[in-house]
């Protein structure tokens, strides 16, 4: 059974830095995209970075481009987002998600939907101050 927890958040303060983590118990398919979502109450969920099965491809949207770094450690089942540069408008509660849908790629030029993956965590919660 594939577990997903994502750890990391908290409250910090605008211009700031977190470092959410993301732990994946299994990927049942080589080729697993992982991706980071965000949502808050009363909007739909935000596809916000994407790095492919490799590591080799990432993308992200442009609301977090040049500010959140998508990264991952396969040898620990790890991944993570780095996100600095915070603003109050990042407050919301961040996700997690594997999977295949693309052959394990991220789309082009395009953040993550979130139909392309089967896999989620429960969330974690940021809170940026201003």
């Amino acid at each position: 059974q594939v577990q997903v927890v994502e750890s990391g958040g908290g409250l910090v303060q605008a211009g700031g830095s977190l470092r959410l983590s993301c732990q994946i118990s299994i990927l049942p398919l080589k080729y697993s995209a992982v991706a980071w979502f965000r949502q808050t109450t009363g909007k739909q969920r935000e596809g916000i970075a994407c790095i492919s099965w490799n590591g080799d491809s990432t993308t992200y949207a442009d609301s977090v481009k040049g500010r959140f770094t998508i990264s991952r450690d396969d040898a620990k089942n790890q991944h993570y987002l780095q996100m600095d540069s915070l603003k109050p408008e990042d407050t919301a509660t961040y996700f997690c998600a594997a999977g295949a849908h693309l052959g394990g790629q991220c789309r082009r030029n395009a953040a993550p939907a979130h139909y392309e993956f089967d896999y989620w965590g429960q969330g974690t919660q940021v809170t940026v101050s201003s």
